[in-house]
């Protein structure tokens, strides 16, 4: 069996655009304190769809808080949490997130929004994805098929659901074919190398519409249980790392749960796509510092 494939210098180019706006500052508010500022880790879908940038300006403008955010996959950012190098922490990983949380290295976990992981693959489908009954069933036809497939492979939230669902359809992970291939990127970059190698491919759904107008791939499965895909809003805990800036965090936590963030995201994507990217979930109430 051959090796899998890494994909030098095209993966390097466009890791490299991604992390030019990989971080990004809300400025311009109606605060007489505009140098204050927190440290968000995100997931990259979050940044790569957009919604990061619909939701964050108006907190700075609310409060005054500057956000700098960092999209790293969500590994990247839970490690980054329990060391205590970040504010705060908006990814999507529950098990890995509810673990920190039990051990003490973050406070608080928020759930605040869903939507679905979708499997996208060439429009011809080779290996018969839109005829499987769930994502378990879909990824043992690409496997049995050894059909072209890209994995992020970046330990995110997108990969660590792949890997999950790999392992329920029986395959040892990291699950090995020639035609697979390892990015080691953010979601919109490996969309791109999906796209460009009519590959089949694991994404959440908001980026996947942000770029489906650059890559010639369809979305293949329904909104399972499976693939439901819950992000959540992760406050490191204060008394561990007395650094962090957890007044402003938590105002950033409250904000992100309030009507305003959440029309925004009840609506973001809707006039672009037809359809909105992401759902808001029921608020909870935050713990106290």
């Amino acid at each position: 069996m051959r090796a899998y494939t890494y994909l030098g210098a095209l993966v390097l180019s466009l890791s490299v655009l991604a992390a030019a706006g990989g971080v990004t500052e809300a400025r311009g508010s109606d605060s007489s304190t505009p140098n204050e500022s927190i440290l968000l880790v995100t997931t990259t879908s979050v940044r790569d769809s957009g919604l990061l940038d619909a939701l964050i300006p108006a907190f700075t403008r609310k409060t005054g808080i500057i956000v700098r955010s960092v999209a790293v996959g969500t590994g990247a950012a839970l490690r980054m949490g329990a060391e205590g190098n970040a504010d705060i922490l908006l990814t999507h990983a529950p098990s890995s997130e509810k673990a920190l949380v039990e051990k003490g290295l973050l406070s608080a976990r928020v759930p605040i929004m869903e939507n679905y992981f979708i499997l996208a693959g060439p429009p011809d489908d080779p290996a018969g994805v839109a005829l499987a009954e769930n994502a378990v069933e879909a990824l043992r036809k690409i496997r049995n098929h050894e059909s072209r497939f890209v994995s992020r492979a970046d330990d995110s939230g997108t990969h660590k659901k792949e890997s999950e669902l790999f392992r329920e359809a029986g395959f040892e992970v990291p699950t090995l074919w020639p035609n697979l291939t390892r990015t080691g990127s953010g979601m919109g970059a490996s969309l791109l190398v999906a796209g460009q190698r009519r590959a089949y491919i694991l994404s959440d759904m908001g980026t996947f519409l942000a770029f489906q107008d650059r890559i010639d791939l369809v979305s293949l499965t329904n909104s399972t249980p499976d693939l439901q895909n819950i992000y959540s809003v992760l406050l490191v805990n204060s008394e561990l790392f007395p650094k962090t800036r957890a007044h402003q965090s938590q105002q950033l936590a409250s904000y992100l749960q309030s009507p305003g963030a959440q029309e925004i995201m009840r609506t973001f994507g809707l006039e672009r796509f037809g359809q909105p990217l992401f759902t808001p979930l029921p608020p909870t109430t935050l713990p106290s510092e």
